[in-house]
């Protein structure tokens, strides 16, 4: 790991991908107990203003909640059940704020890769939120700043405007017209990649302009050892039981 880049290799995906229930503390500790130093989290809004983690919209998939989760205030969604759908050992787990997450990651010494996921209609708003929340439950470890993700450059611009200083990353799921244009246009310091989209000429495209790369969402060995040998900065996995990260 370099000064200019922190962050270690292996990124436990949704805390720890599917072996517990994604986005949520229990998952960061089991990720954290196969060795992880980083986790990649999913971070909206609620009604009122708090950063939560949830990766849908809605709430059906992942709580016993319906509707649209943004259209809800903290003090209902913090009464849901988030693991009860994964398994009964994890029945009665709650939705996750950025603020446990953050405490969980500073008292081990930890990284996260926060994607802001907005609910539609909010790109900017919810950009700006969740950064300012980065920013100020941070503010006393710079040395485990988060890293900020989005798809949505609306929302990347948002963390631009509201906390410059907080390295930022364009997601992609296809390398559409102008992907590297956008990438600088918000300041970014990587792009992260559907793992399919990295090959010799894009890594080369993208070290080129200074950018680093990472990869999404990589659960196969051969997978794996494609991006280590294309020289890839990180790679985002489900399976914290199958890739067993060192020093990260």
């Amino acid at each position: 790991m370099s000064g200019d880049w922190p962050y270690p290799c292996w990124v436990a995906h949704r805390g720890a991908g599917k072996l517990a229930p994604e986005n949520t503390l229990a998952a960061f500790r089991l990720g954290a107990s196969h060795g992880y130093r980083m986790y990649e989290c999913d971070a909206k809004l609620s009604a009122d203003g708090v950063v939560f983690l949830l990766h849908d919209a809605t709430l059906e998939r992942t709580t016993n909640g319906t509707g649209t989760a943004g259209d809800q205030p903290w003090s209902t969604l913090s009464q849901l059940d988030a693991g009860g759908w994964h398994s009964r050992a994890y029945a009665g787990e709650p939705l996750a704020t950025l603020e446990g997450v953050a405490r969980h990651c500073q008292a081990n010494g930890h990284w996260l890769n926060i994607e802001i996921k907005p609910t539609p209609g909010t790109e900017l708003a919810t950009g700006c939120a969740v950064a300012e929340a980065a920013a100020r439950l941070w503010a006393n470890d710079a040395a485990h700043a988060p890293f900020l993700t989005s798809f949505q450059p609306d929302a990347l611009r948002g963390a631009q405007e509201t906390a410059p200083h907080l390295p930022r990353g364009l997601l992609l799921d296809t390398l559409r017209d102008g992907w590297m244009g956008v990438a600088q246009s918000l300041s970014c310091v990587a792009v992260v990649c559907n793992h399919a989209l990295w090959d010799t000429s894009t890594v080369a495209q993208a070290k080129a302009a200074g950018l680093r790369t990472l990869a999404y969402t990589v659960n196969d060995e051969w997978a794996a050892e494609r991006l280590l040998n294309l020289g890839l900065d990180g790679i985002i996995t489900d399976r914290v039981d199958l890739f067993r990260p060192s020093r990260g």
